[in-house]
């Protein structure tokens, strides 16, 4: 395990405190613990969250089944090539 020697400060409000001394008393944790452990499992969702895109059911299976069908993509050389002029992609 690693050394824990950085440190996080937070401002709050003296009720603020007392509720999560409390809870941290009910779940048998140092205040310090508890408040990380809370912190890092919001972090996690949030993360989470961001790194992924939820659609409904109904779009996500015409996006499968659309990959299936050949076709043309008229503006997609255009679309690249604002891309490219914005430096979004590097040219080959």
């Amino acid at each position: 395990m690693a050394a824990k020697a950085a440190r996080l400060e937070a401002r709050l409000t003296s009720t603020e405190r007392k509720q999560i001394e409390q809870a941290a008393t009910l779940a048998g944790e140092s205040v310090s613990s508890f408040v990380v452990l809370a912190a890092l499992d919001r972090a996690d969702i949030l993360v989470r969250e961001q790194a992924s895109t939820v659609v409904p059911g109904a779009y996500f299976d015409q996006l499968v089944a659309s990959l299936d069908e050949p076709g043309e993509a008229p503006g997609l050389a255009r679309a690249a090539a604002a891309a490219r002029r914005r430096g979004r992609i590097k040219p080959t």
